[in-house]
């Protein structure tokens, strides 16, 4: 383990070096992969620290008991070394999922679009539900959340909503909520008391910066209309709305939420940056998925990932059979627990073919 670490050391060294030449800084696109590299590294190099920091505190305890001369000291020796090895093995499992390559995408933000399925006006509800859910859960974090469009349903929530979190990592922490989630419950308008199934699809897209994505002027269509939702009588009287068609791909972004024509533009390229940037990456996932046989690929759109029954409390996530009895907290941004599971199957998978390395 230590020659392993010793190998990303030289990296580290290397990457602290490169972030600071001229050359390097003015290449946006290159300063902001090394920059994103060089905080992996720093993580990695504070847990090598520790390992050294138990490796030596084994050493001293061995060379205490192999004196053996001062019972006392060799008491606490057995408790230092005790203790050590404990914190060693902990350690060595913590740094074998932190040398998984992770995904280049993992550290953007993200573009989330969440839209009722089935179900009518309670699919509507249900999609409001888990804009809510998502919306608290990134406030937990400390992440940005802000509106980019949405379309309100006739009896609540919302027919779709997107949005945009920015953070860290927030592409690599929410890219498991893709795909349809489903609800169980008596719907608000329902007289018999009867249970309904409806459903809401999840997408979420790595926000694409520029340097990712080349956009031809020319293939773009470019309209500009009346926002339709909230906001005071400026933003539904002026042509301040705007909507993007990519006409090569037929991709459509739109933003409404501005006052200004211009930072609502602004808005729409970066969805339809991050639209036409994740059609790829979709690709590339399903395929990847495809070579693992992953269970929790964020590929398939269409696959039901997760079921939301209130008459039993319960939350399940059908990809890893994780069940929880906790749906109050779950529904009220409380995903941590799921999602952290979600990320220990992923890795655990890639720590399989990555196996032989360690």
């Amino acid at each position: 383990m230590l020659e392993k670490l010793q190998i990303v050391k030289n990296r580290f060294d290397e990457v602290s070096d490169l972030i600071i030449q001229p050359d390097i800084i003015s290449d946006q696109k290159q300063y902001v992969h090394l920059n994103k590299e060089y905080k992996d590294l720093r993580a990695l190099m504070d847990k090598r620290e520790q390992y050294i920091l138990a490796t030596e505190r084994i050493a001293e305890a061995e060379e205490i008991l192999g004196d053996g001369s001062d019972a006392e000291m060799v008491e606490m020796a057995k408790m230092q070394m005790e203790e050590a090895k404990g914190k060693l093995d902990k350690l060595e499992e913590e740094i074998k999922f932190m040398l998984i390559p992770k995904d280049p995408e993992d550290t953007k933000n993200a573009v989330v679009e969440v839209r009722a399925g089935t179900g009518g006006d309670e699919a509507s509800i249900f999609a409001g539900d888990l804009h809510r859910m998502y919306t608290k859960y990134c406030e937990s974090k400390g992440w940005k959340v802000s509106i980019v469009d949405f379309s309100e349903g006739t009896s609540g929530g919302y027919k779709e909503i997107q949005f945009e979190v920015e953070g860290d990592d927030v592409y690599g922490t929410l890219k498991f909520e893709a795909g349809v989630h489903r609800v169980q419950r008596v719907p608000q308008t329902e007289t018999q008391g009867r249970v309904h199934t409806s459903a809401a699809t999840v997408m979420v897209f790595p926000e694409a910066e520029e340097f990712d994505v080349q956009i031809d002027p020319k293939d773009v269509r470019i309209d500009y209309f009346c926002s339709s939702g909230p906001g005071g009588q400026s933003v539904n009287t002026t042509y301040s709305a705007v909507r993007l068609t990519h006409e090569p791909t037929g991709l459509v972004a739109q933003c409404q939420d501005q006052k200004s024509q211009h930072k609502n533009k602004e808005k729409a390229f970066k969805v339809l940056r991050s639209r036409l940037f994740d059609l790829e990456l979709a690709k590339k996932q399903a395929e990847d998925a495809e070579k693992r046989g992953s269970m929790v690929t964020s590929g398939d759109r269409s696959a039901k990932i997760r079921t939301y029954n209130y008459p039993q409390g319960r939350v399940t996530d059908h990809r890893i059979n994780l069940t929880l009895y906790d749906l109050g907290n779950i529904i009220d941004g409380d995903i941590q627990k799921i999602i952290d599971e979600l990320q220990l199957v992923s890795n655990t998978e890639k720590l399989k073919e990555t196996g032989e390395a360690f």
